[in-house]
Parts: C-alpha cells; sequence; structure tokens
C-alpha cells in the first residue's frame, strides 16, 4: 500500500490565471499546466478542440472591448480562501452564533452547511447540519456508535441517512463544531468534501455480497474518492488544528492523482487536480454492476458500470455522463437530465478516465452563473461526441465501445440475505432516513452488542452486516419491538418512497417533504383501496421541499415538487428501475388537492394499463394531454362491491369503537384494523424465513 500524508499547508500557492477570452462570457481562469497537452504561451490562442469553446448556455456575447468575465460570488470567496481556509478558520472561533457569508459558503467544502430554524418566529436560532463522507456507504461500528453519541449530545437527537449514503447530523451549535468535528475525524471518517464545489460521495451498491462484481465496483468507488480528495490540508488546519492524519491508499490511486502526461494538473500545486478554484458547482459520481440500480446511476454526472467476461471476472467499466437532478422554477434553461453513455475503459484506466472528465468540467463548466454550473449543462450545450473529443485529449486515448449491457433493476437488498461468507446481512427500511426514538435505541443495542459493521443505503435505509446464524432470532426480536420489520410487512409504497428533509432547516425548502410524506402515503394507500389497487402494489413517489431534487423526484413514478406553501409541482413519467426521466405534469397542486389529480389517475391506470405496465410507464403510453383530460372530467369511480377476503367485523360496537380510533388518525376503520393486523403478524413472524 503506497502511504499519503495529509499535512496542512502554509500560504496559498495561487495557480496561475490566464487571461480570459473577451468573446466568451465565461470564467476561463483555471488552464492547468499544458492543458490539453498543446504546447503555447499563455494568451496565445488555443488550438484544435480548444480553440471551438462554446458557452454552455447561450448568453450574449461580450464586446471585444471586455477584459474581465464575470464570475460568481462563491469563484472570489473560493480565489480569496487560501485552499478553503480563510475566513472560515477565523469565523468559528468568535462568540456570535453564526458565520458570515464567505465562511457560510467554504464550510461546505468541510461536510457542513449553517441553517436556522424556519419554524422560530422572531429572532434566528443558528445551528449546523453536518455530513459525513461514506464511500460505498460503508460505515465502521465505531463510526456508527460515534455518530449515535453525538446526535444525543450535540444533535437534535435524531440521525439522518442520506440519498448519498451518508449521515447527517442535524442541530449542531457553533461552539460545538470543531468537538464534533474531531470526533468523527477520530473515528476514522471524515465529513471533507461530502458538500461543496468538488467531487461528493461516491455511490456503490450497498450490498455486502461476497462477489468479485460487487467487491470490484465497492473498491472502484474507495478509490475514486480517494483520488478526488482535496490534498491541501484545509481540513485538518481548520478542525483539527493541523493534526497529521496518515491514510493509506493504494499507490495506483496515488499514481493516476500525480500523473501529468496529458496537462490535467496543477504543478507545484497543494490541490493537483482542483487548483484554487476546485469544480464550477458540486461533481457526483456512482459505481455499479450490471442490472443494480440501486444507485441511481443516470442522476450522476458519472455513471460507472463494471462489466465482467464470461466468468465474472471484472474487465473493464462502461462509463455514463451528464445526469443531475438540480432545476429552478420557471426557469426552463435548468432541467433535470439523465447521463447518457461516454464509452468503456480498461479497467487498468479507470481513475484516469474519471479525472479526465472532471478536469474537462473544471476547465470548461460555466462559473459565472452558479444555476449552470453542472457538467449537464456543458454537455447539453456541447454535444456528446464533442464533450467526448475534449476528454479524450486529457485521457490520452480513444474510449473504446460501450458495451451491451441487460436491463436495469432496482435493488432494495432489504431483509436478511446471505453474503456469501457463511453469514447474513440484514437491510432494514427506515421512513425517509430518520433514525430516532425507540428504534434509534433499538439499532445501537444490535450494533453494540454485536459489533456489527454497517452499510447506508441510497434509499436512505441501514444494512447491518456480517450477521452470524444463532444472532439471527435474537436481532429480529430486538428489531421487531422497535417496528423494524421484515419488509413483507411494510407498506410497498413506503419501501421505494423518499423525502428530504426540507422544513424546518432547509433554507431552500419552500414546502414541507419529510414532515408531510407519511401523510401523503396514507392517503395514496387510501386512494389505492378505494380504486380497487391491491395492496401489493405500488408505485414509487418522491417528494422534495424545493426544485433542487435532493431525494431524486424527477426519477420517481410520481414526484411531488414543493412550488410554494402546502403546494407541489406533480412530476409523472418516471420507472420504478429508475431509467426514464419524468416530466412536468401540473404546476400548484395545493396539498389538500392531491387526491383530486391522483385518484383518477390511478383509477385508470388500474382500468387501462397494459399487462403488469408500471403506473410511470401507463402515464408515458397514454401521454399528458390525455391524462389532463382525465383529471378535469373526473366525477368519481364507478361504484363497485367491496371486496375483501377479511371480514374485519364481527359486531357493531366492535366497529364503532375502531372507527373512532381511526379518525383520530384520518384513516377508515378498516385501514386501521388491516394496518393492526399486519404490524401483529409481522412482529410474530418476521426473521423466522429468509
Amino acid at each position: 500500500m503506497g502511504m499519503m500524508t495529509t499535512t496542512p499547508f502554509g500560504a496559498a500557492n495561487t495557480a496561475v490565471l490566464g487571461k480570459p477570452k473577451a468573446q466568451i462570457a465565461r470564467y476561463h481562469g483555471l488552464r492547468s499546466a499544458n492543458s490539453l497537452g498543446l504546447t503555447r504561451s499563455r494568451d496565445a490562442p488555443i488550438s484544435s478542440a480548444s480553440s471551438s469553446l462554446i458557452r454552455s448556455v447561450a448568453t450574449p456575447a461580450k464586446p471585444e472591448t471586455a477584459t474581465e468575465t464575470k464570475r460568481s460570488k462563491v469563484e472570489i470567496f473560493k480565489e480569496q480562501s487560501n485552499y478553503i481556509r480563510y475566513p472560515l478558520n477565523e469565523e468559528i472561533l468568535t462568540d456570535a452564533p453564526n458565520i458570515n457569508e464567505a465562511a457560510t459558503q467554504l464550510i461546505k467544502f468541510h461536510g457542513s452547511y449553517q441553517q436556522y430554524n424556519r419554524d422560530e418566529r422572531g429572532g434566528r436560532s443558528y445551528s449546523f447540519m453536518l455530513r459525513t463522507k461514506n464511500p460505498c456507504g460503508k460505515v465502521s461500528n465505531q463510526l456508527y456508535l460515534t455518530m449515535d453519541d453525538l446526535a444525543d449530545q450535540f444533535g437534535i437527537g435524531t440521525l439522518r441517512l442520506t440519498t448519498r449514503q451518508t449521515f447527517q447530523l442535524h442541530g449542531v451549535l457553533k461552539k460545538d463544531l470543531k468537538t464534533v468535528m474531531r470526533s468523527i475525524i477520530n473515528s476514522m471518517s471524515s465529513t471533507l468534501g461530502a458538500c461543496g464545489d468538488l467531487n461528493r460521495n461516491v455511490l456503490a451498491p450497498p450490498a455486502p455480497i461476497q462477489r468479485k462484481d460487487y467487491l470490484f465496483a465497492q473498491q472502484t468507488a474507495e478509490n475514486i474518492a480517494a483520488l478526488l480528495t482535496p490534498q491541501s490540508g484545509f481540513y485538518y488546519d481548520v478542525w483539527v488544528d493541523g493534526e497529521k492524519f496518515l491514510t493509506a491508499e493504494p499507490p495506483e490511486v496515488t499514481k493516476a492523482r500525480n500523473d501529468n502526461s496529458h496537462g490535467t494538473n496543477f504543478t507545484d500545486s497543494p490541490e493537483p487536480i482542483y487548483g484554487t478554484q476546485f469544480l464550477p458547482r458540486k461533481f457526483k459520481i456512482a459505481v455499479t454492476v450490471p442490472t443494480d440500480n440501486s444507485v441511481d446511476i443516470l442522476t450522476n454526472d458519472i455513471g460507472v458500470v463494471v462489466v465482467t467476461n464470461d466468468e465474472g471476472e471484472p474487465q473493464g467499466f462502461n462509463l455514463y455522463v451528464g445526469g443531475g437532478m438540480g432545476r429552478t422554477h420557471r426557469l426552463e434553461t435548468t432541467f433535470p437530465r439523465l447521463a447518457e453513455p461516454l464509452g468503456y475503459v480498461p479497467k487498468e484506466d479507470i481513475l484516469y478516465a474519471i479525472k479526465a472528465i472532471v478536469v474537462t468540467q473544471r476547465e470548461n463548466g460555466r462559473r459565472d452563473d452558479r444555476k449552470y454550473s453542472r457538467m449537464k449543462y456543458l454537455i447539453s450545450s456541447w454535444g456528446i461526441e464533442k464533450f467526448r473529443s475534449v476528454v479524450e485529449q486529457y485521457y490520452g486515448k480513444k474510449f473504446e465501445q460501450f458495451r451491451e449491457l441487460p436491463e436495469w433493476e432496482f435493488k432494495s437488498h432489504l431483509g436478511w440475505n446471505k453474503q456469501g461468507d457463511g453469514s447474513y446481512y440484514c437491510g432494514l427500511h427506515v421512513d425517509n432516513g430518520r433514525i430516532g426514538g425507540v428504534m434509534k435505541k433499538a439499532l445501537r443495542e444490535v450494533i453494540e452488542k454485536y459489533n456489527l459493521s454497517i452499510r447506508l443505503t441510497p434509499n436512505q435505509n441501514i444494512i447491518l452486516c456480517d450477521i452470524r446464524t444463532a444472532w439471527k432470532r435474537p436481532i429480529t426480536t430486538i428489531l421487531a419491538k422497535a417496528g423494524l420489520l421484515h419488509p413483507r410487512f411494510v407498506d410497498p409504497l413506503n419501501l421505494t418512497a423518499m423525502a428530504c428533509p426540507a422544513f424546518p432547516l432547509c433554507p431552500l425548502a419552500i414546502t414541507e417533504a419529510e414532515r408531510g410524506i407519511p401523510d401523503i402515503l396514507k392517503r395514496v394507500r387510501a386512494l389505492f383501496e378505494k380504486v380497487g389497487l391491491k395492496y401489493n402494489e405500488s408505485v414509487v413517489i418522491r417528494v422534495t421541499g424545493c426544485a433542487n431534487g435532493c431525494a431524486r423526484p424527477y426519477m420517481a413514478e410520481l414526484g411531488l415538487v414543493g412550488d410554494g406553501p402546502n403546494s407541489y409541482q406533480i412530476w409523472l413519467g418516471g420507472t420504478p428501475n429508475q431509467t426514464s426521466i419524468a416530466r412536468s405534469f401540473m404546476n400548484k397542486v395545493k396539498i389538500q388537492d392531491l387526491e383530486k389529480v391522483l385518484e383518477p389517475l390511478f383509477y385508470y391506470w388500474r382500468r387501462k394499463r397494459q399487462s403488469k405496465e408500471s403506473f410511470g410507464g401507463y402515464t408515458n403510453r397514454m401521454g399528458f394531454e390525455k391524462l389532463q383530460e382525465l383529471v378535469d372530467k373526473w366525477e368519481g369511480p364507478e361504484v363497485a362491491p367491496a371486496r375483501y377476503n377479511l371480514k374485519l367485523f364481527a359486531d357493531k360496537k366492535t366497529y364503532e369503537a375502531v372507527d373512532e380510533l381511526a379518525k383520530q388518525q384520518d384513516k377508515t376503520a378498516h385501514q386501521l384494523a388491516m394496518e393492526v393486523i399486519r404490524n401483529f403478524v409481522g412482529s410474530q413472524q418476521n426473521g423466522k424465513s429468509e
């Protein structure tokens, strides 16, 4: 193993900034040494592909007399920060409960966001959200127990599992930040780069399956994460006063990072890949194996897919590029986008190919307007052919033909499963990823008692690993008492649903998501029963409090995107295997009016669908014009006699008692009775069979 030492650096080693070209309204100051491998003076015109650089999103060309390209405020903060140190290092030491604007932007690179409680009226109660960095969602026993403790001691008493396989810790006060950061670092983890304009957490299938392709995907994800980890030591300077932490990394990672044979690196810089300015915006990468789309592969800037031979030996990787979810309401030039095929690389070249793609975005992504700074806009503007040709110059090779892949499937990795090494893993569904109360205590008890390691999933769930056969029954008993049931006893709607945190702490939220989705799912279940859909049928529902789409609503069969107080855009057309992008169907639908839209859609899906046709497939086939007509003309379903296999109420008195309880929970007596029976059966049978 090669050794990488993360050490603090002194004064900024600022990269040379070339003069921007007047005719291009985009910041151009990041040209690295021998950019694109072409020898030229700094101010000379660039030949070949570089000479045809165009704007990512069309904007009026500046007059020839312009001398400076517009840059966003964040670009200035980064440039003046001495590699993401100043003024954050000073701001965290002041007595104020908050930090200034520049530090608020810089702390994101350190894995934290400043927030305030939006439920409070009057003054602002500031706190910080911390997000860990966990490639593949891997969490050690020590880290889990540390995060569990920190949530109680310094947070709001809960942990949140994210859609990118990490923890979020909410409610940390500024005065406690250094203590919390040091605790996480001492647990051999980090929050470095969990937010900010750099590579975020690298996803991979979370299942601890002892199979060559899964293990290779996870190792590759960890190598990519190491390759793109900042090197200048700013994180440790700020939080542990420059203390050195030695971390081992494979020699091939060190070699790929230092390689500058194609002009990718800033020479003599503490940040050879990122330079002083880092990337134009956040950057997301996921690695997986064929068929396993647990990672929403097409929503990432780069999607990496292991390709094996007939014996199951990994040979190389297919690469997708240009996915991303974020958009801005009523600005049609912003949009969610699916990644598209770039090509195939042999396995020994993957780190060089990834680096070439990142550098292409670093050099050419927009830095004047952050709404258009993601790589998807660069590719959308250039087209994939031009993008590929520029990447190939940084890569030093041509990409091979994209290999054919089987159909994608969404895999939740829930329930009891064999690891392949004699042990079991147990995937547990966590509504919206929020761990608190009795669930938090039960997980702590099991994880601590049996010394289990953990994996977090891209669907906000948790996997307990390395469970011996003899432990299955006692673990099942502890979990069931806390409501952590085998997935067969969880409502199918809940199993695939996701929501972002939104209110009360997210500053971008327009309306509710996490706090609102439990009621939305109950109402959808009631509609299913009303129109005659079976209990085991489901649709993928995702809810976000704003258009940024953190819970990936634009891939859902039914996406609800907050666009006003208590109102949502309704997006339709994603598919259960996460390969089709949804489209906006209706705007400004008030939360209380959801049934008016959803009831006719579900009713006609049941009546008119083709064999095994998903809800998303049905809405795409019918077309939005026809669906709008069905909604507009809806007067209610044709009344049919209720059909139940189970007669729930033997006498009037019992029915009335249950009905009274049900009303308190906004349910029908039948819904409540079925829920009680399902939970009872679940707690009795949970875990008895694999």
